[in-house]
C-alpha cells in the first residue's frame, strides 16, 4: 500500500514538474521578456533538488532496505540530500531574482554575487560540521536548514513584490497581495509537513506533494490568474476596458476621465461635463499619463484601443 502511494506521488510530482516547466517556457516564449526566464531557471533548478535530493532519498530508502544495511542507506541518503543542495540554492536565487524584476526593480550583478557568496559558506559550514560532529543527525540539519531558508527567502521575494521599485511593476496591487500571500501559504504548508515528518512515509508523501504541487503555483498563476497582455505588449488578447483600468490601477474618477478623453474632449469640457475643476482634471489627466506610462493624448487613446475590444461608451 505504502509503495502503491509512493508511485503515485511520484506520477503526480513529475506532472507538476512537467507543467510548471511547460507553462515557464510558454510564458518567455510569447512575452519574451526576463521575467519569465528567471520563472523557467527556477523551475528547472527546484524540480531537479525535488528529484534529486527529495526524490533520491524516498528511492534508497524504499526500495535498498533489506538490500543493503541500514548504516548504508543512511549515508547514501544523507548524501543525495547534501549532493542535491546547490539546486536548491540556485533554485531560491532564481524565485528572488523573479520577484525583483517583476516588482520593477533594476537586475544586480552584486546581489547574485553576494547571494551566492553567502549561502555556499553557509553550506559549508553545514558539511563542515557534520563531518566534525560524530554525534551530529544530517538529516535533522538539513532538514531545518531547508525550513529556515525557505521561510526567509520566501518571505523576502513576497516583500518584493508587495513593495516595487521605482520601474512598473508588472502586476498590479490586488493581485501582488494575491500572489505575495499565496507563496507565503504554500511555503507555510510545506514546513509545517517537513516539521512533522519523523520518518513516517505518510508523512513523506505530504511533503514531498506539498513542495512539487506548491512549486508549480507561480506559472500557472501568471498563465490564467492575472492579465499581462498590455504589460507584454501583446495585443492579441483583448480585455475589456475594466480590466484595463484593473491593471493599471485606474480609479473609477480616472476612469472617466480617460473615456472622455477617448470621446475627444478637452480639458475645459472635461471638466464641464464631470462637474469638476480644471484643475482637478489636469491633476488626474497626469497621474493617469504616469501610471500608464504614456505622455500624450494620443498615446492614452492608442492604447486603450490596443488593449480593449471596443473604444469606451461614454
Amino acid at each position: 500500500m505504502i509503495k502503491l502511494l509512493i508511485y503515485v506521488i511520484f506520477i503526480l510530482s513529475a506532472a507538476f514538474a512537467a507543467a510548471g516547466i511547460v507553462l515557464s517556457t510558454r510564458l518567455r516564449n510569447k512575452y519574451k521578456a526576463d521575467y519569465f526566464t528567471a520563472l523557467l531557471y527556477f523551475q528547472v533548478f527546484i524540480f531537479t533538488f525535488g528529484f534529486y535530493g527529495i526524490w533520491g532519498q524516498v528511492v534508497i530508502k524504499s526500495f535498498l532496505e533489506g538490500v543493503v544495511t541500514p548504516d548504508l542507506i543512511y549515508r547514501f541518503t544523507n548524501i543525495s540530500a547534501l549532493l542535491g543542495l546547490p539546486f536548491l540554492i540556485f533554485g531560491w536565487l532564481m524565485l528572488i531574482r523573479f520577484s525583483r524584476e517583476v516588482s520593477g526593480r533594476e537586475k544586480s550583478s552584486w546581489f547574485i554575487f553576494l547571494f551566492l557568496i553567502i549561502n555556499f559558506i553557509i553550506l559549508i559550514g553545514i558539511g563542515f560540521f557534520m563531518t566534525s560532529r560524530g554525534n551530529a543527525n544530517p538529516e535533522l540539519i538539513i532538514k531545518y536548514y531547508f525550513i529556515s531558508l525557505n521561510i526567509v527567502y520566501t518571505c523576502i521575494s513576497a516583500i518584493y513584490i508587495l513593495f516595487p521599485g521605482h520601474n512598473k511593476t508588472l502586476i498590479h496591487k490586488y493581485e501582488r497581495w494575491i500572489f505575495s500571500f499565496s507563496i507565503i501559504i504554500i511555503m507555510v504548508l510545506q514546513c509545517i509537513a517537513l516539521v512533522f515528518y519523523n520518518g513516517d512515509p505518510i508523512k513523506g508523501m505530504i511533503f514531498v506533494f506539498s513542495f512539487f504541487a506548491g512549486n508549480c503555483f507561480m506559472p500557472v498563476y501568471f498563465s490564467y490568474g492575472i492579465v499581462l497582455s498590455m504589460f507584454m505588449q501583446d495585443p492579441a488578447r483583448d480585455i475589456s476596458f475594466d480590466e484595463f483600468c484593473r491593471a493599471f490601477e485606474v480609479t473609477p474618477r480616472e476612469s472617466d476621465i480617460i473615456r472622455e478623453i477617448c470621446n475627444g474632449l478637452s480639458n475645459k469640457e472635461i471638466s464641464a461635463r464631470l462637474f469638476i475643476t480644471l484643475q482637478t482634471v489636469k491633476d488626474h489627466t497626469h497621474r493617469i499619463y504616469i501610471k500608464t506610462n504614456v505622455k500624450s493624448r494620443v498615446q492614452l487613446i492608442n492604447l486603450v484601443k490596443v488593449t480593449t475590444p471596443s473604444p469606451p461608451a461614454p
